[in-house]
């Protein structure tokens, strides 16, 4: 996801207009909704010193504004090559038979660094959590903009920001 589609879905559920969010950052009051308008579009792009101001506004963490934009296999696989350049990729085939007696297989990817195994345990408590009801989605988002704040490490940890509503 763009930096601009990532900022206009968080100021949407911080409930902040683009003007609000925009005088908030600092830009006067004449232009604020002009720059954050051309930000959601990607007519601008941030400087360094803006994305942390719209992350201190916007209270996420200031890498999920900045995440590399990985919306299509082509640039995961990129990404993939790129890990196994270090030897940090491991794959697996999985074969089985679906309901019409077809032979199927899936190619399972592990990713050999260090806390990866239980960064995304957590993330699939989490997500088991929101399907479960047990989380709300609002909470769900929280915990995932904010990541690794959030992080508890498979309860393993205290989290540095607290994401679950009281």
């Amino acid at each position: 996801m763009a930096i601009g589609d990532i900022i206009k879905k968080i100021r949407n559920l911080r409930g902040l207009t683009q003007k609000e969010l925009g005088v908030a950052i600092g830009f006067g009051e004449r232009t604020a909704d002009v720059r954050m308008a051309q930000y959601e579009s990607g007519t601008r792009t941030p400087k360094d010193d803006a994305v942390l101001k719209l992350s201190e506004v916007l209270n996420v963490n200031a890498e999920h504004l900045t995440a590399p934009d990985l919306v299509g296999p082509t640039e995961i696989m990129h990404t993939l090559l790129h890990l196994d350049d270090s030897n940090q990729i491991t794959f697996d085939e999985v074969e089985y038979v679906d309901e019409n007696g077809k032979k199927l297989k899936h190619i399972g990817i592990y990713l050999n660094r260090g806390y990866m195994e239980l960064y995304l345990e957590e993330w699939s408590n989490r997500k088991s959590e929101l399907a479960a009801g047990e989380i709300t989605e609002e909470e769900y988002m929280e915990w995932k903009i904010n990541w690794p704040d959030t992080a508890d490490m498979c309860g393993h940890a205290v989290p540095r920001k607290q994401w679950r509503k009281e």
